[in-house]
């Protein structure tokens, strides 16, 4: 029987459509859920029990506080996104509550305290990764540079969608003060893990439940160009990219393969075109797939069994060839039991292993 590969190997095995000895796993989880499971498993590492293949490095914010707390609940971080503790019946998430530059003129962007790329910590990057050398060491994420979102937290979702159709000079000059401080971050992390780094993750959610988030056209205009700095950063350091988005957002997925994106993540599987089958019959054999085991399917509101059958019916279509990581749409929110997350990575170690590497199945 061939020796399991490491975590790494696995993945970038895959990536490279390839099939490795078994599908690589990724996970995301609210503290709802991540506290819950630390429970089931003794107090143990997630990532650990559950097999993940990836682990995360970064450099976090150590610098002077930019913005202070506005108060009655209200947190402030060092962007000036503020948001409000809200509970539900399942736990409870932070929420953005008040966006202070939602009326803001170009010169009142142009004054607005930002963070400054040298009051990231760098310095434990290199460390980082050689703790988790095995694994897949991916530095970004969603957050990266994520366009409508990250500018809607402060200006609302709505104006910057505006801002953009109108060409508003305030709007973007938000996007490229927040842009170029992350593409800095990003650039400097790289250079700090000294080719350590595996993978450059980015986001940009592009996708309703329904259709497209903006045009085509408006999307080369003015988004695609941020993503491309963030593309061509991930191949001058000689490693892939993966773009995170979520909604109906395969009518942007030649653009990426033009842009030199290999991965594209979460795959909302119940939005409009956004089908395993349809996926892999289409851009197969030019992207690697990671996600569609839906947080909004069989693994909240059915049964552990449902979740095993989910997660069969998506390795039969996504298994051939390589090209896909199994991983949750998004981070597993608190309304999912627990049984079924474990259902499903174990459902995955026993589902997910390629014949052709071992003679067990």
């Amino acid at each position: 029987m061939p020796k399991p590969m490491r975590p790494k190997e696995r993945v970038l095995t895959a990536i490279a459509h390839q099939e490795p000895d078994r599908v690589p796993v990724n996970y995301y989880g609210n503290e709802g859920i991540n506290r819950r499971l630390r429970e089931r498993f003794g107090g143990r590492d997630i990532l650990d029990v559950l097999e993940v293949d990836f682990r995360h490095v970064g450099a976090p914010y150590t610098g002077p506080r930019v913005h202070a707390d506005p108060g009655n609940g209200v947190v402030c971080d060092e962007w000036g996104i503020r948001r409000r503790w809200v509970e539900h019946p399942a736990g409870g998430y932070w929420d953005f509550c008040e966006w202070p530059l939602a009326t803001a003129t170009a010169d009142e962007i142009e004054s607005w305290p930002l963070p400054n790329p040298d009051h990231f910590d760098y310095s434990a990057v290199s460390a980082a990764c050689d703790r988790c050398r095995d694994y897949c060491v991916v530095a970004g994420g969603a957050g990266w540079p994520d366009i409508i979102n990250g500018c809607g937290m402060l200006r609302t979702m709505e104006q910057v969608l505006v801002d953009l159709v109108t060409d508003d000079e305030a709007g973007l000059r938000l996007i490229k003060r927040r842009a170029s401080i992350l593409l800095a971050v990003a650039e400097r992390t790289l250079d700090a893990g000294r080719g350590k780094i595996d993978m450059l993750a980015l986001g940009e959610d592009l996708g309703t439940q329904r259709g497209q988030t903006v045009s085509l056209e408006l999307f080369r205009r003015h988004i695609r160009p941020w993503i491309q700095k963030f593309a061509d950063l991930a191949k001058a350091f000689g490693i892939p990219c993966m773009i995170h988005s979520c909604g109906s957002s395969s009518w942007a997925f030649d653009d990426f393969i033009e842009m030199g994106i290999q991965v594209v993540e979460t795959l909302q599987p119940e939005a409009a075109n956004m089908a395993p089958e349809f996926l892999k019959s289409r851009y197969g054999d030019r992207l690697a797939f990671h996600g569609c085991i839906s947080t909004a399917g069989p693994l909240a509101y059915g049964t552990a069994e449902d979740v095993r059958r989910n997660v069969r019916e998506v390795l039969d279509v996504m298994m051939p060839g390589g090209g896909y990581i199994l991983a949750p749409t998004h981070c597993i929110q608190d309304n999912s039991p627990t049984e079924n997350v474990v259902a499903m990575y174990d459902e995955a170690r026993r589902s997910g292993v390629y014949p052709k590497m071992w003679s067990l199945r």
